[in-house]
């Protein structure tokens, strides 16, 4: 497969599109960017290459031969060794419902075709820098009730058993910990956990945040919605944790 720009420090970024003038445009202007870029043309010949690669990122088209986008971005979110790779949707499907799926499997940004090539070049580098943010200084390990977060081990358990999520869940649940009891606007988790990237809306946290409790199972109950205005992580009412 085709490589580019070749600068040891740069990322090395996944860009799967069956349509070669996207692919091209895509490619040029990353490796511009400093980015070492590979290329794939359709959903299985980009899991071949993830397994094999290891890309940090990948810009995945949705309406693919084979295996589509939402297939790929699935089994990504599913492999302990491939969780935690940034994915931005680039597709020609501008429709919300496309937009929610995307994001509820967990993709990192979501951008419509035709798109800007400086504006994906900035997402790019804006889903990699949070990717590769350390740990706050001093939060470690969190927790609340039968929730704990090591953010150092990058791990979640829910009284004792790990619970497997996304990079996205695991920052909006890390937020919530840190800032347990305070009440966060879908506005903060917005701009704290997306940072306030365009085209991502307030229904995009609600629908997060449903996934986050169901994989939390009775964790689930010690985050609150605050009707109106946002979430807040407390202790549950007794008989909340008396359904448990």
């Amino acid at each position: 497969m085709p490589m580019l720009a070749e600068e040891p420090s740069s990322h090395r970024i996944l860009v799967v599109d069956d349509e070669p003038d996207i692919t091209g445009l895509v490619a040029y202007h990353l490796a511009r960017a400093g980015h070492r870029v590979i290329t794939a043309t359709s959903g299985g010949e980009s899991l071949k290459s993830i397994r094999e690669d290891r890309p940090d990122l990948v810009v995945l088209d949705l309406m693919l031969p084979g295996l589509s986008g939402y297939d790929v971005l699935a089994e990504l979110r599913r492999g302990e060794a491939t969780r935690d790779i940034g994915v931005i949707v680039l597709t020609a499907r501008r429709d919300e419902a496309a937009r929610i799926k995307g994001l509820t499997l967990g993709a990192d940004d979501y951008l419509a075709k035709p798109f800007s090539p400086q504006e994906l070049v900035l997402r790019v580098a804006a889903v990699l820098r949070r990717l590769s943010s350390p740990p706050v200084a001093g939060r470690g390990r969190l927790a609340a009730g039968p929730i704990v977060l090591d953010d150092t081990a990058h791990r979640v358990t829910v009284d004792g058993r790990e619970i497997e999520l996304t990079a996205t869940e695991f920052r909006l649940l890390r937020m919530l910990l840190a800032r347990e009891g305070r009440v966060q606007s879908r506005s903060q988790l917005l701009d704290t956990v997306w940072r306030a990237q365009p085209d991502i809306q307030t229904r995009t946290v609600d629908m997060h945040v449903q996934r986050l409790r169901a994989k939390l199972g009775g964790g689930g109950a010690w985050i609150e919605t605050v009707r109106g205005v946002g979430y807040r992580l407390r202790r549950p009412p007794a008989r909340s944790r008396a359904k448990r």
